[in-house]
């Protein structure tokens, strides 16, 4: 194949600028030669070949040290690697309790619009790990080290003399930040081909899915590296972005002995372009992944969707997988669910407690009948409660995503019962037009509380833990053959607050009263023509209170002395940021009940954010009768 003009000009330029900045003694060797022609690697093993991480120094550069709590903490760079005779380095926070040794290594990638946090590495210190948090889009936070994107920026335009300029990651001559990119284009989800790329041609080595697991990489080396550190003991983990990057160290780098991905890694399987979908997408990595790993999913994520779970369960090479998905949830978790990491690396990095095998489902459906759904649960630890969710707005597994329906589907609540030791739940279904989704979690007690950094580097305190069987997908006309029942109608009454209400209701914010649920965009719940939204509250003090559908809420008065307030509201009472009023229910997919809320305007909007509701005053209100009224 021969070079276009373009081609042969980045080449000449590349070599040039090498040879400038090669010292009169200095030889610069490129961490990966440029590709041009039939070298352009075009498979996942010919992009990593020649790669060793190990292989360049690492050259580190202490920024800021400092000690809390008995763990040295510092913020540092380390060299990723020379790419067009031009050096890249990574800042990080690293951190390990003082005087400890041969202590198991995590390695944390943060997500899209994330930083590099100290809270990471601190938190992981006090429970016995040495923790690395790179800073590959350039933001870090630490204490008296904060670096934003008006930082990075003030890094990529050279003015050092800024008060607020601090040195951060250097990507070189190449691009792998993110929001904002320094070139102002997205290397993530294409195969770029620009001047800020590695090769002159489409290839997957000018994509950063690949330039930041290169990077995860040699913080892996650097980790072996420290002298309090057992090199054969690492792990790495990540949220969103940093989820999927988890997927891709693991999939590349044999050191990794314990993965934990959260909310991503496993749906990076739809791409229209095939080069992406043979080395930067996910399945490729999965392939490779041999380690334990245990895949953080919640129900309502659409980075990392939960009907991709079986496909990325089946892609990987080890029996030594666990799942845990919280209902409801949309690229957030709750403490029983984000401690499932720390407890894996226990097991696999520390030797500690095993965990209890995956819950198992089998779904039985007869005529005449509501799906029956089996649940076989591993009791070597104490059982605090078993669930079954189920939903009618899944796809069909290998469509391309919807996200509006990923993110707002109703997972409706089935009670399970033991039936001389068979632990059962039934489905009522509304359709057999469409599929069903189904899973089952099961929570365990901890013998001890367990404190960690979550997935936004907030400490929180789990009691439990919870572990989910991977979701069973029975399709429409598996339901139509087998005639089962759909009686589940049209109800006016959505919440009764009776029983086991809370577990269809979902909050981020347990220390709070604030719920959310997805109810209204369910068919059952589904807004008769013209009807009204009624509520009641009970309170001790009177306060203000909100109601909010989507991007749309509505505040009123509650009386307060233990009286109940009854509310009947018509749709435009709702008010967005702009101040337009909801026109209709349709659409709507979510309803939060809480003290307060600010809602967004829409990204091009001039409006400002609108805050309504007020503190609340006393203890949480109590409710009842949330319903639809026809006129």
């Amino acid at each position: 194949m021969t070079l276009s003009i373009r081609s042969l000009f980045f080449c000449l330029t590349s070599i040039f600028t090498l040879f400038t900045l090669m010292g009169e003694n200095d030889i610069v060797a490129e961490t990966l030669p440029i590709s041009v022609g039939s070298k352009v690697p075009l498979t996942y093993d010919e992009m990593w070949q020649g790669f060793d991480p190990r292989k360049e120094p690492l050259e580190i550069e202490v920024l800021h040290r400092w000690e809390k709590d008995g763990v040295v903490l510092q913020v540092l760079r380390y060299r990723i690697g020379i790419f067009k005779g031009r050096k890249a380095m990574m800042a990080g926070v690293y951190g390990y309790p003082k005087g400890a040794g041969k202590l198991p290594g995590l390695l944390q990638i943060h997500g899209g619009g994330q930083y590099a946090d100290s809270n990471a590495a601190l938190t992981n210190a006090k429970r016995g790990y040495a923790t690395l948090s790179i800073a590959w889009a350039g933001r870090v936070s630490a204490p008296q080290y904060r670096v934003t994107p008006n930082e990075v920026k003030l890094f990529w335009d050279g003015k050092t003399q800024d008060p607020k300029y601090k040195l951060t990651t250097d990507w070189g001559a190449l691009d792998a930040y993110h929001a904002p990119s320094r070139y102002g284009k997205d290397a993530f989800p294409s195969i770029p081909v620009g001047d800020w790329c590695l090769d002159p041609v489409a290839s997957p080595r000018n994509n950063a899915w690949f330039l930041v697991t290169l990077a995860a990489r040699r913080g892996l080396t650097f980790l072996e590296r420290q002298s309090e550190v057992d090199g054969s003991r690492l792990g790495v983990y990540g949220h969103s972005m940093g989820g999927k990057l988890t997927v891709a160290t693991a999939g590349s780098d044999k050191r990794v002995k314990a993965a934990a991905p959260s909310c991503g890694g496993i749906s990076d399987r739809y791409s229209n372009d095939s080069l992406h979908l043979a080395t930067v997408s996910d399945p490729p990595s999965l392939k490779k992944i041999t380690c334990p790993t245990i895949f953080l999913s919640p129900a309502n994520d659409s980075h990392g969707r939960i009907n991709d779970l079986p496909s990325a369960i089946k892609e990987i090479k080890t029996n030594e997988w666990r799942v845990t998905c919280s209902p409801h949830h949309n690229h957030q978790d709750s403490p029983p669910y984000e401690v499932a990491t720390q407890i894996w690396f226990d097991q696999y990095l520390k030797g500690g407690c095993k965990l209890p095998q995956s819950p198992k489902i089998s779904v039985k459906l007869e005529e005449g009948k509501s799906p029956l759904v089996m649940v076989d649960v591993n009791a070597s630890r104490k059982i605090s409660f078993i669930d079954v969710f189920y939903t009618q707005h899944g796809q069909v597994d290998g469509m391309k995503d919807n996200s509006t329906n990923t993110k707002n589907r109703f997972w409706h609540y089935a009670p399970v019962t033991n039936d001389r030791g068979e632990w059962k739940a039934h489905l009522p279904l509304h359709s057999s037009e469409k599929p069903l989704w189904v899973y089952a979690n099961v929570s365990y007690e901890l013998a001890d509380p367990i404190k960690g950094a979550g997935y936004y580097y907030g400490t929180y305190e789990a009691n439990t833990f919870n572990l989910s069987s991977l979701p069973a997908l029975i399709k429409p006309e598996k339901l139509r053959n087998a005639k089962v029942s759909t009686h589940l109608g049209s109800r006016l009454i959505i919440e009764d607050f009776q029983g086991e209400w809370q577990k269809e209701w979902f909050s981020y914010k347990p220390a709070q009263w604030g719920i959310k649920t997805h109810k209204i965009y369910d068919p059952v719940w589904r807004a008769p023509k013209g009807a009204k939204l009624g509520l009641d509250v009970q309170a001790e003090q009177p306060n203000q209170m909100i109601l909010g559908l989507d991007n749309y809420a509505t505040e009123f008065e509650i009386k307060g002395g233990g009286a109940w307030t009854s509310i009947l509201l018509p749709c435009l009472v709702f008010k967005n940021a702009e101040g337009q009023a909801l026109e209709s229910w349709q659409g709507c997919r979510e309803l939060q009940l809480d003290a307060k809320v600010r809602l967004n305007p829409g990204r091009d909007s001039p409006a400002k954010p609108l805050h309504l509701g007020a503190n609340w005053k006393g203890t949480a209100p109590a409710f009842r009768n949330l319903r639809w009224v026809r006129n």
